[in-house]
């Protein structure tokens, strides 16, 4: 058995940041984790090679060598070798995360992460706080008053906790069947699970159970959809400042893609004749056709036409380009900046995966759309994906009870006459009904 006794002053504790993910121009190795010496850690890049063998997407190689990087560094920290970790490490580790203060990163000129360069996003420095930082978002966990949802937390959300237990754990059952690493995962299961196979006794007549795989797994709430009101959705299209910009949302909006994918777009992939637009989805890696609005078009050809001799022409361009000379493919992070800027004049913090939100909703909450046909638009893999769309937004909630109590009060139907010694008069007053 190991050390349980075996405590560790986790708040004092301190992480360096060293190390590194890196980019790369070699698709068969396009992210690599490097030590603080800048060399290559080795057995993250066989698990690396494992994923990409098993047609995982460059993007899931990134996020899986980040979680990689925090273990790392954390190792460094309490000075255990890798291969030497025990669920002593893993519990600490754990603990650890959840009281971590996590890192701010910034984009540069265009967009472009610190990574691609060779250092890591997660060491950039935290940018100074500007007014327009506050008025999106405000303190960190703080409830924005426009859109009622919270600004980013100081600390890993537990969704990015589980996240990271799960790859570690999956990182060395890797290593342990290739005879590499310790002969106990670090990262064990609940003890619940016995060791055995998951829902292995499960009677096909019955749902399936919610069940904890990870023995330190985060409790996460279930969060209802996303979804921007129609009203907050004019005006923030409003603030938008370039046709380019209108464009993207009026595409967004109404084909619900993944904002990497309509990014990722080339100029061959528009067919305005159709009104379709092809986008490589984000899992299966798969080309599909989504269709968009007329208004989209519309606002798409604004944009051609005004950079029209400025830009690089050709089917297999990208469609969408920085609106500053030299011009430069429009990343992620430059498309979150401009949606910053528009949210800033609202004092919103709306992002840009709400636009998926938002369309799936709308989608969904049409009873002449069929729900199979908003799973396949929107590319999910299950049907219990895009079911959740179905369940009533807060606002949508919050509106039909408001609209139940208006309707009893006009029926009469209030609560049951007060019990004895209770004024009627005091009891009117209280629920705001008149005599």
């Amino acid at each position: 058995m190991f050390p349980q006794s075996h405590e560790r002053d986790l708040a004092t504790l301190v992480v360096p940041r060293i190390g590194c993910v890196a980019a790369t121009d070699d698709p068969l190795e396009p992210y690599r984790l490097l030590d603080a010496d800048g060399a290559v850690v080795a057995p993250v890049a066989s698990f690396l090679r494992e994923l990409l063998a098993a047609s995982r997407a460059p993007l899931t190689l990134r996020s899986y060598a980040m979680d990689l990087l925090r273990w790392w560094r954390f190792l460094v920290a309490v000075d255990v070798r890798w291969e030497q970790a025990t669920p002593v490490e893993g519990r600490d580790f754990s603990l650890w995360i959840r009281q971590a203060s996590k890192p701010r990163v910034g984009p540069g000129r265009g967009g472009g992460l610190a990574a691609a360069a060779g250092v890591s996003s997660a060491d950039r420095r935290r940018r100074p706080q500007s007014r327009r930082e506050g008025l999106t978002g405000g303190l960190p966990g703080q409830v924005n008053l426009v859109t009622g949802k919270p600004s980013p937390g100081r600390g890993y959300a537990p969704r990015t906790v589980n996240h990271s237990e799960t790859v570690l754990r999956t990182f060395y059952d890797f290593h342990r069947e290739a005879g590499s690493g310790p002969m106990v995962n670090p990262f064990p299961l609940d003890r619940a699970r016995r060791g055995g196979r998951s829902h292995a006794h499960h009677n096909p007549l019955d749902p399936w159970p919610r069940e904890r795989e990870g023995r330190y797994r985060s409790a996460v709430a279930q969060r209802p959809p996303r979804a921007i009101p129609d009203e907050m959705f004019e005006l923030l299209f409003a603030a938008l400042s370039s046709h380019r910009d209108r464009a993207l949302v009026a595409f967004w909006i109404s084909t619900g893609a993944r904002a990497s994918e309509l990014l990722g777009a080339r100029q061959g992939d528009a067919d305005p004749g159709q009104q379709l637009i092809t986008v490589v989805r984000k899992g299966s890696r798969a080309a599909q056709p989504l269709p968009a609005s007329p208004d989209a078009f519309v606002w798409l050809r604004l944009y051609q036409q005004q950079m029209q001799g400025r830009l690089p022409a050709g089917r297999r361009q990208p469609l969408w380009w920085t609106v500053r000379q030299p011009p430069a493919a429009l990343s992620y992070h430059a498309a979150h900046r401009m949606f910053e800027r528009a949210n800033a004049l609202l004092g919103a913090n709306w992002t840009l995966h709400d636009l998926r939100h938002s369309a799936a909703h709308r989608m969904a909450r049409d009873p002449a759309l069929p729900l199979a046909d908003v799973q396949w638009i929107l590319g999910h893999a299950h049907l219990t994906t895009t079911q959740i769309y179905l369940n009533p937004s807060v606002e949508e909630a919050v509106a039909a009870l408001r609209a139940h109590q208006a309707r009893q009060a006009r029926a009469g139907t209030g609560p049951v006459p007060p019990a004895a010694g209770y004024d009627p008069r005091s009891l009117e007053v209280l629920f705001g009904r008149r005599p």
